[in-house]
């Protein structure tokens, strides 16, 4: 599905080959992406993946929860608890865990299979403009 099939309205620009692709969405309850790890994420000979991508990955499910097209990270807290490598499918499912005004609380557990490899919480905030306008007295 697109983009526009699943009415996203944030981060539609996201290459989905570096941070994943939308999968699932139910805005500012739940939402899901999809990442295979690919050889050029590896950090050694191994096949090891930087753990920037499951991040990434994480960031990109709770953005699309939010479903703001303002939509930014404040702040976030994640934990890795498995290795990913060349060829793992991971996948990214967030939760509503709080809103409070222009602020939400959203959990991330990724996976690769039934393997937990991160969780986190992801702090977002939904401006009332785009972070990169410039403010009307500059």
């Amino acid at each position: 599905m697109s983009c526009w099939e699943l009415n996203i309205r944030t981060h539609q620009r996201a290459n989905s080959e570096l941070v994943g692709k939308v999968i699932a969405v139910e805005d500012e309850r739940s939402a899901s992406a999809r990442l295979v790890a690919t050889q050029e994420m590896a950090v050694d000979d191994r096949g090891l993946i930087h753990g920037g991508f499951a991040f990434g990955l994480a960031d990109l499910a709770a953005m699309v929860l939010v479903n703001q097209p303002n939509v930014v990270l404040a702040g976030a807290e994640i934990r890795y608890l498995a290795p990913v490598k060349v060829g793992d499918e991971m996948v990214a499912d967030a939760s509503l865990m709080s809103k409070e005004g222009n602020r939400f609380i959203v959990g991330v557990r990724v996976r690769v299979g039934d393997r937990r490899v991160a969780e986190g919480t992801f702090n977002c905030v939904v401006p009332r403009r785009h972070v990169l306008e410039k403010k009307e007295s500059q």
